[in-house]
């Protein structure tokens, strides 16, 4: 129980600081950011002592781990990649450009007789 009004206490400090971004509506603009971002901050501290709070904290710190173990692509394996994408979207494009050409002549010169070319 302590923990859910803890998070709806998070919630209200949230929703707290994005009321204030409109209630500082004459004011600079850095105040009214501000605003948010504490209430972002005071609303994130107060979940760090949830224990939902603290096992998002542990997931998010496994989640680092893992994607320090990926093998990420060389910049020659990425710019080949895209190269490769670019060509099919060209394909691709001229391919139902000319699918597209082909049934309006079908359509509008043979079925309807639209266009006397």
């Amino acid at each position: 129980m302590a923990d859910k009004l803890k998070f709806m206490l998070a919630l209200l400090l949230l929703a707290a600081g994005v009321a204030g971004f409109y209630f500082l509506g004459g004011q600079p603009t850095i105040l009214r950011v501000l605003s948010v971002l504490a209430g972002l901050a005071a609303g994130i501290a107060v979940a760090w002592f949830t224990t939902p709070g603290q096992r998002f904290f542990e997931f998010s710190r496994e989640a680092v781990v893992e994607t320090k173990k990926v093998v990420w692509p060389s910049r020659k394996e990425t710019m080949q990649t895209t190269g490769i994408v670019f060509a099919f979207v060209l394909v691709m494009a001229i391919v139902l450009w000319m699918t597209d050409k082909g049934l309006e002549w079908v359509l509008y010169d043979l079925v309807l007789g639209w266009k006397k070319s």
